[in-house]
């Protein structure tokens, strides 16, 4: 299978050609968005980090927005910060640097006068920049040149029954075809570790995985929290779902059958062509997907039988649900119905529609989440893990 998308110049594919007004810190969010709303083809994000924290909780804000700027997704950045915050414009300017070489502007608002004339720059800057991204065309390239994210939330028994296994269904064809598939969440793996573990590629893999879950467990305990207090949440329970655990069963589904060849930290680059990986990120959602999307994933595959409408800044979301009933109430957000594999329906049938309808977004077609403009945003904290 193919699909068609814009080669950077790093040699990576994107599947969208946006131009990213990047906030380094909460300080200059407001005027990162002024810049954004005012140039057609820019995009931003409501960043509520980058200063007051401690260095292992900056770095993961750091990753998350050096990953932004590198995703294949993105032509080039526009970084706007206030010009006294933890992430200063040196710094992150360095971390985007060493993962990619795509165009990049900086706009520093106590430098220049503040907010009014760094909009004006600003505006110049993601205007010639989207007039570059314009004269891009579209070329084809193998499904191997995919990451795709996998992502589950408001979960209910038809997530593990249909939904997600018809992701795992996609998530084994991408492989087959060459490409790399990312299994997240790593506190919904709590319960199914072993099954996950028993995959590994090497015994460095297998062993990651328990540290990964662990290490999550013995955190909270430490500060006289228990995780299973708050997962599975209301809205999981309401769907079904009573323990912990067999919300876990259901989730990693999500992986399909192939091995595990590699554990990435949250938001590290992921490398193309790896088969199937595991990311660790904590369970909420926002949060979760923009480190794949930092990582490098161009597009995302999330399943919620509850229904969700969540959507991201870059990356095109593909909603899928195995409750019938969740699609007939939320059409408006969701692209896909899994529930006919609960009622006897064709999981290959099932699975070329479904790849289908991945090349056709990886090409161009917008999910509804796109369509709506949903592009919520969340970076995790060390708090989220810890």
């Amino acid at each position: 299978m193919t699909f068609y998308g814009y080669k950077r110049p790093d040699g990576r594919v994107g599947v969208r050609n946006k131009v990213l007004i990047l906030p380094a810190s909460v300080c200059a969010s407001d005027t990162a968005r002024i810049i954004a709303q005012q140039v057609e083809g820019a995009v931003t994000f409501n960043n509520q980090l980058g200063c007051s924290q401690v260095a292992s909780d900056q770095q993961y804000t750091m990753d998350v927005m050096a990953g932004y700027a590198a995703n294949p997704n993105v032509y080039g950045t526009v970084v706007v910060s206030l010009g006294c915050e933890n992430c200063q414009m040196d710094l992150v300017v360095k971390a985007i640097q060493e993962r990619t070489n795509k165009p990049i502007e900086q706009v520093i608002i106590q430098e220049v006068g503040g907010t009014l004339k760094a909009v004006d720059i600003g505006v110049r800057y993601a205007k010639a920049m989207v007039a570059d991204a314009s004269l891009l065309q579209k070329e084809e390239f193998p499904m191997s040149e995919l990451i795709i994210g996998t992502e589950c939330g408001g979960s209910d028994p038809t997530s593990g029954l249909a939904a997600n296994v018809l992701i795992g269904e996609m998530s084994d064809r991408i492989v087959a075809e060459g490409g790399t598939s990312i299994l997240s969440e790593t506190t919904e793996f709590i319960g199914a570790e072993h099954i996950l573990a028993r995959r590994a590629a090497t015994p460095e893999v297998h062993d990651r995985i328990f540290e990964i879950v662990h290490r999550y467990e013995k955190a909270l305990q430490l500060v006289g929290e228990e995780v299973r207090e708050g997962n599975p949440s209301p809205g999981n329970k309401a769907g079904g779902i009573t323990t912990l655990e067999e919300k876990s069963l259901g989730c990693i589904h999500k992986g399909g059958h192939t091995p595990v060849n590699a554990v990435y930290d949250y938001a590290k680059q992921v490398e193309a062509h790896q088969g199937l990986v595991i990311m660790d990120t904590p369970g909420n959602d926002p949060s979760s997907v923009a480190a794949m999307v930092a990582g490098g994933a161009q597009v995302i595959v999330f399943s919620s039988g509850r229904g969700t409408p969540t959507g991201n800044p870059l990356a095109p979301v593909i909603k899928i649900t195995g409750n019938r009933i969740t699609f007939a109430k939320m059409e408006d957000n969701i692209d896909v119905d899994a529930s006919p594999i609960i009622y006897g329906g064709d999981l290959k049938k099932l699975g070329d529609d479904f790849m289908k309808l991945v090349s056709e977004v990886a090409s161009g077609r917008q999910t509804k989440a796109e369509a709506l403009g949903f592009t919520e945003m969340a970076i995790a904290r060390v708090c989220n893990f810890v």
